[in-house]
C-alpha cells in the first residue's frame, strides 16, 4: 500500500504499479452502469465534461484538458489525476478516497458538500476557487498548491496539512481548523485570522498573523 507522510499525517495513495493490476484504456468516463474501474484516460481536449453519479474506481487520468466542467456524484476511490486542466470546475455531492492530484489546474473551481479521504494535491492551482462545506474525514494534505484569493467557507478541515502553498489573499471562513498544520507558509496576506482557532504554526509565524490582522482589520499605525 502506498503512502506518503507530512509532518504528522500520512497520506494513503493509489496504488496503481502493484503487480497484477492492469488498467484498460478507456474513451470516456461515463458509464450506463454507473461504475468506471481499472482504467485509465487522458490526453484529450474538451470542451466540456459532465459527469454525473458515477463512481471512478482504481485508475489514472492525465493530460485532460476541459472549458467547463461539472461533477455531481462523482465519487473516485483509488484514482490518480496528472497534469490535467480542469477549468472552472463544478464538484458537488462527492466523496473522494485514496486520491492524488499532481500538477493540475482548478482555477475557479467550485467544490460544495464533497468529503476528502485521504487525498494529496501536489503542485495544484486553486486561484480563485471556493470551498464550501468540504469535509476532511481522514488525511489531507495540500503541497506546493497556490490559493490566490480562495475562500474556505463553512468547511472542517481539521489535522489538514498545507504545506509550501501560495496563501495569498486566501480567506478561511467560519469553519472548523483544529490542529489545521500551517507550518511552512507565508500567512502574512491571509484572510479570516479569527477564524483559525488551534491550528499549528511555527513560531516564526506568529508576526505573519499579525500582519494578516492588522491588514484585515485597517488598523493604522503610527503616531500621527
Amino acid at each position: 500500500m502506498a503512502s506518503r507522510t507530512f509532518g504528522r499525517v500520512t497520506v494513503t495513495t493509489p496504488a496503481l504499479d502493484e503487480p497484477g493490476l492492469y488498467l484498460s484504456v478507456v474513451d470516456s468516463l461515463d458509464s450506463p452502469r454507473g461504475v468506471v474501474q481499472d482504467f485509465t484516460y487522458g490526453d484529450v481536449d474538451l470542451r466540456s465534461l459532465s459527469l454525473t453519479g458515477i463512481q471512478l474506481i482504481t485508475g489514472r487520468v492525465s493530460d485532460v484538458r476541459a472549458k467547463q466542467v461539472e461533477f455531481d456524484t462523482l465519487n473516485l476511490h483509488g484514482v490518480e489525476i496528472t497534469s490535467s486542466d480542469l477549468g472552472s470546475v463544478r464538484w458537488s455531492r462527492s466523496k473522494l478516497t485514496r486520491v492524488h492530484f499532481r500538477d493540475c489546474k482548478l482555477m475557479g473551481t467550485a467544490l460544495d458538500d464533497v468529503v476528502l479521504d485521504d487525498v494529496l494535491f501536489e503542485k495544484c492551482r486553486f486561484d480563485y476557487g471556493s470551498f464550501e462545506k468540504v469535509r476532511a474525514t481522514g488525511s489531507v494534505v495540500f503541497v506546493g498548491c497556490v490559493f490566490t484569493e480562495a475562500a474556505f467557507t463553512d468547511c472542517d478541515l481539521s489535522d489538514a496539512v498545507f504545506s509550501d502553498c501560495g496563501l495569498r489573499l486566501t480567506d478561511f471562513g467560519g469553519g472548523r481548523y483544529r490542529d489545521t498544520d500551517l507550518r511552512g507558509n507565508d500567512l502574512s496576506q491571509i484572510r479570516g485570522v479569527a477564524n483559525l482557532v488551534k491550528v499549528r504554526i511555527d513560531p516564526s509565524q506568529q508576526t505573519d498573523l499579525a500582519q494578516a490582522l492588522v491588514d484585515e482589520l485597517s488598523i493604522s499605525i503610527g503616531d500621527a
